[in-house]
């Protein structure tokens, strides 16, 4: 019954318009700020941290900006879950380092696209989807009715899904070698067997090796990209990756891929995922960062 409300209400929220959807996610954010919700506390953990030259005030204005997109990115998604290709590519204003991407596409080397958890990372991958033959990972949402709407979104847009074990990461070497694309969120925790640690705005940070495997074995290229909420849609990016990426020495790719994530977050660092626990493993002998309960 909890998971049908649940649908119900994303529904209903899909049909709301784009500019009123982000009116309430502004007013979203005044209640996660009033509320001292998770998001919020994680937020405030992580900013000083990365941000340690940022006075108390920067921090505090920097947070409130950032629960005002969380909150945009909780009641525009539903809607770009449920429209067409066609809807999503009248909301695209503008499009920086377009030849970036076009230049990747155009050639046979496989390309992979580093998204990190910027601005709405489902924009780029249901407008690219439609652009070149793209596999990416899908670890289906917990709850399964929602698990549908996602799922046939992205499939309707042309990509194809694999899952996030073994076989889903050889059907993307074998795209790869095909010369097609992938898309990767390269700034989640991987479990401890798939990373290292690789500092990022000076923390270190456990990083997936996935990235240097897929270049070192497929010799693939790869292009850092972001969508970005502007007036009336989205403002897409792209940059090509550092050079140190593609380096056989794993710890030098790594650290180059947290670099490259930095830059895409200097675009607009209220838009990034900061109420994501990104400290939680810890190098042996460091200090936890979140508290119990936040």
């Amino acid at each position: 019954m909890k998971n049908k409300t649940i649908l119900l209400l994303l529904s209903l929220i899909a049909r709301i318009p784009l500019a009123v959807s982000r009116r309430l996610g502004d007013a979203l954010g005044v209640m996660l700020r009033w509320t001292n919700s998770r998001p919020y506390r994680v937020t405030k953990i992580n900013l000083p941290l990365c941000y340690p030259d940022l006075s108390p005030a920067q921090i505090d204005d920097l947070c409130k900006q950032r629960m005002s997109q969380l909150g945009q990115a909780f009641f525009e998604t539903p809607r770009l879950w449920r429209k067409s290709s066609q809807w999503l590519s009248s909301k695209i204003v503008g499009i920086d380092g377009q030849e970036f991407l076009q230049t990747a596409l155009d050639n046979k080397r496989g390309t992979i696209l580093l998204i990190p958890h910027q601005g709405n990372w489902e924009v780029l991958g249901l407008w690219i989807s439609k652009q070149t033959i793209m596999t990416s990972l899908y670890e289906p949402p917990k709850m399964i009715e929602l698990e549908s709407w996602v799922k046939s979104s992205r499939e309707r847009s042309g990509a194809t899904l694999v899952p996030t074990n073994v076989r889903g990461v050889a059907a993307l070497l074998k795209a790869l070698r095909r010369g097609e694309t992938t898309a990767i969120l390269p700034d989640q925790q991987p479990p401890p067997n798939s990373g290292d640690f690789s500092p990022i705005f000076g923390v270190p940070a456990q990083t997936m090796t996935l990235v240097h495997n897929l270049i070192q074995k497929s010799g693939a290229q790869v292009i850092c990209c972001a969508a970005l909420r502007a007036p009336r849609g989205w403002k897409l990016y792209f940059r090509p990756a550092s050079e140190a990426i593609y380096s056989g020495d794993q710890q030098t790719s790594l650290d180059a891929l947290n670099r490259d994530v930095e830059s895409i977050v200097a675009l607009a660092p209220s838009q990034y995922q900061w109420e994501y626990k990104r400290f939680r493993a810890r190098p042996e002998g460091f200090p936890e960062i979140y508290p119990k309960g936040s």
